[in-house]
């Protein structure tokens, strides 16, 4: 399993810069990151990012991330993943772009 984040390019480039990150504004404001499974990461593009088109989706393995990793319901009482600590750039198993297109964002390939 993969679970993703997405970032708006400015965040994602601080993030490479540092090496690491507590996330965007809302992750820090609500005490944690803020991940999708590839079930839910289109909804919360469609969602949360709707009007923005320079965003970059990164991949995370979730079992490299620890106890820190939590399943908490959200929108609809899904699970959703939540990491309580920092997510370091060397857990990131890949970035892509993530357009926008006319009927919405356009992912990749390799997302399930």
């Amino acid at each position: 399993m993969v679970i993703y984040k997405i970032f708006r390019r400015p965040e994602w480039n601080a993030f490479r810069d540092a090496g690491e990150t507590l996330g965007a504004p809302v992750d820090l404001a609500d005490g944690f990151i803020h991940f999708s499974t590839s079930a839910q990461v289109t909804e919360t593009a469609a969602k949360h990012f709707a009007a923005e088109s320079d965003l970059v989706l990164v991949a995370v393995d979730p079992d490299r991330l620890g106890p820190a990793l939590k399943w908490e319901p959200s929108r609809g009482g899904a699970l959703f993943p939540h990491l309580y600590r920092a997510l370091r750039l060397d857990e990131v198993l890949w970035d892509r772009s993530l357009p926008m297109g006319v009927a919405g964002h356009i992912f990749p390939e390799v997302l399930p």
